[in-house]
């Protein structure tokens, strides 16, 4: 495997190990203001799921950053001066709309509101969605691969690319004469 690969690979299962801590907060926060827990079942955002959604998944979103920063994507450098992170809420903004338009579709054309149909659209359908978009805008845009790297894969392609020596006579001429 080459070494291109294996950065990929080792960036993608980073990425998913910090994308399900992220998404482990996000979860328990949002089933906790939407159904509650326990006996009682006090649950304070009950009719408004959307709005706990997007505030359990903006604490999911902090996590998911620091998270990505210092071990998903640290060995790509960051070179916007608020470390990426204007364009990391702009991208997780973006994307957190596609578990939202699963989760109203679920509630509003469906009409199932129970916490499997919620936790199925928004967490599961709506998550792999947002994830797969996230993990590509995030590598392109947010934590770019650094410039010694960049550097090492043109080497390697121009090692490839370069003609063989060869190991005949030269055909060159002197300087300032014609070859013939």
């Amino acid at each position: 495997m080459s070494s291109r690969w294996r950065r990929y690979l080792t960036e993608a299962v980073r990425f998913l190990a910090v994308g399900g801590l992220a998404t482990l907060v996000a979860l328990v926060l949002f089933n906790l203001l939407v159904h509650g827990f326990g006996a009682d079942r006090l649950a304070l955002l009950e009719s408004e799921p959307i709005l706990a959604y997007v505030l359990a998944n903006t604490v999911g979103m902090a996590v998911s950053f620091h998270g990505s920063r210092n071990y998903a994507f640290k060995d790509r450098s960051v070179r916007p001066a608020d470390g990426g992170l204007s364009a990391f809420i702009v991208i997780n903004a973006v994307t957190m709309l596609l578990p939202i338009g699963c989760l109203t579709i679920s509630r509003e054309v469906l009409g199932l509101a129970d916490p499997v149909s919620d936790n199925i659209a928004a967490n599961v359908i709506g998550l792999v969605l947002g994830m797969t978009a996230r993990f590509f805008l995030f590598r392109t845009f947010v934590f770019r691969r650094p410039l010694t790297l960049l550097a090492e894969d043109r080497s390697a392609v121009s090692a490839i690319e370069a003609p063989a020596p060869s190991t005949g006579a030269s055909t060159s001429a002197p300087a300032g004469r014609a070859a013939p």
